[in-house]
């Protein structure tokens, strides 16, 4: 459970509207009779904007029955429009490339969710390229008003006194419930190949580039033999990206290029890439790649397990902390700068519900005791690749209601939530007037513009 401050007019809340396109409403939830309902400079919301937002906002576990809920979509939706506006007129803007990524992330997340590309395309009868297309200018939208909504809050900051008397203002009998929480952290070690299997990948990656300099389409090549999850669909094309939004080592490969020319095999963390160089604007490039994994024997697997072994044997004997260890020693980059633990998704705290935790993690340590460490366990990691690790169970703590001892981090968050809203609040307040507002007859009632 989380905070939540309930003020129509203090609390802003941007409706994540990603999957928006994929939703459809059916007769027995009444037919949508499309019209404009508001209009802000150059951007409208229609009456289908707000009866999807709706669905949305009730799908979350919103009030049906709160007689205000629709005017608060409505407002949260002119809200979004209003900082797109805005920020047009600020010059607040986001990339393609930084959009690309963001897709590319939506996709796989997608393909994760649902298996594979191939069901997605039978579920749906789309490809990921065209739900791309759909939703790509919803996800920019989405973009452009995070940023700007970084850009109004910048400054927001809060005190150890203001959280305490936050936390004081809050009446007991409303303070949150929380259900059981842990602190959990991983030390990760991927295996390495032998030179011999690197040497492998290399020449056949180098067999695909002749071919295709004799001829050959980069993307039939790519299609048929890449092993990248999009590549089916894509032909090894992903767009263009900034720098230091991709693999250093395929970057640099890249900015080394010339328009057309491909590269010898480059290693990444990602596996091994020739890149061809398509395009190249200011700070931004656009390649295509074919992408080969690695293939790991038993002997390197059993390396990894041995490193790892080692690890844990000298957290166990007190030689080195385990947060040390992790920082110093663990391959995942995404828990090492936290001492190796799992980061509670909103508040970026270490104690993480336990629904918030991979389900693998927690039946793990539903049969650990506090304060035990795993012995190396292979599991898959996100890019399903597999890879070595040690979990340690640190802590436990039973559900409770909000404690500012024990959950001081969830409390903060709360506070610093409420000062952005409010800061929000204001801006749109002081904002409204800079642009041309027109609001449907049939929600005036709603006070939104007064």
């Amino acid at each position: 459970m989380k905070f939540t401050i309930n003020s129509h007019k203090s609390t802003i809340i941007v409706l994540a509207l990603i999957m928006m396109p994929f939703l459809s409403f059916s007769q027995s939830e009444g037919e949508v009779v499309d019209k404009i309902i508001a209009k802000i400079d150059n951007y409208i919301i229609l009456e289908s904007d707000l009866a999807l937002a709706y669905k949305d906002y009730l799908s979350r576990g919103g009030n049906r029955n709160s007689p205000n809920a629709r005017c608060e979509v409505l407002e949260n939706l002119i809200v979004n429009k209003l900082m797109l506006a805005k920020a047009e007129i600020d010059s607040v803007t986001v990339s393609e490339a930084q959009v690309e990524a963001q897709l590319e992330n939506r996709m796989k997340m997608m393909v994760q969710q649902i298996g594979s590309e191939e069901k997605i395309e039978e579920y749906y009868g789309k490809t990921l390229d065209e739900f791309k297309v759909e939703i790509r200018s919803d996800v920019k939208e989405q973009m452009v008003v995070g940023e700007m909504q970084r850009t109004i809050t910048a400054d927001i900051e809060v005190t150890p006194r203001q959280v305490k008397n936050f936390f004081e203002d809050i009446p007991r009998d409303s303070l949150p419930f929380y259900s059981t929480q842990v602190q959990v952290g991983q030390i990760v070690k991927k295996p390495t190949m032998s030179k011999e299997a690197k040497d492998n990948i290399k020449a056949r990656l180098n067999g695909l580039r002749e071919r295709i300099l004799e001829g050959e389409d980069f993307e039939d090549i790519a299609r048929l033999y890449s092993q990248e999850p999009g590549a089916k669909n894509s032909g090894g094309n992903i767009g263009f990206f900034e720098r230091g939004q991709l693999a250093p080592e395929y970057e640099a490969t890249a900015l080394r290029l010339k328009p057309g020319e491909i590269s010898q095999p480059v290693e990444t963390d990602f596996g091994f890439h020739i890149i061809e160089l398509l395009e190249r604007r200011g700070n931004e490039f656009n390649t295509r790649h074919i992408l080969i994994l690695p293939k790991f024997t038993q002997k390197d697997m059993d390396k990894a397990v041995n490193f790892l072994d080692s690890i844990r044997t000298l957290v166990i004997n007190d030689s080195i902390t385990f947060e040390a260890a992790a920082a110093e020693y663990s391959d995942d980059m995404n828990t090492s700068s936290s001492g190796g633990y799992f980061m509670e998704s909103e508040e970026g705290g270490t104690k993480i519900s336990v629904d918030e935790l991979d389900p693998n993690v927690f039946f793990t340590i539903d049969t650990m005791e506090v304060g035990s460490i795993t012995k190396p366990l292979i599991f898959r990691q996100q890019d399903r690749s597999e890879a070595v690790r040690i979990l340690f169970y640190k802590d436990r703590i039973k559900p409770h209601r909000a404690d500012i001892r024990i959950d001081y981090q969830k409390i903060k968050q709360a506070a610093l939530n409420k000062k952005r809203s409010e800061k929000l609040a204001e801006w749109f307040e002081e904002s409204k007037s800079d642009v041309f507002i027109v609001l449907d007859d049939h929600y005036k009632n709603c006070q939104i513009l007064n």
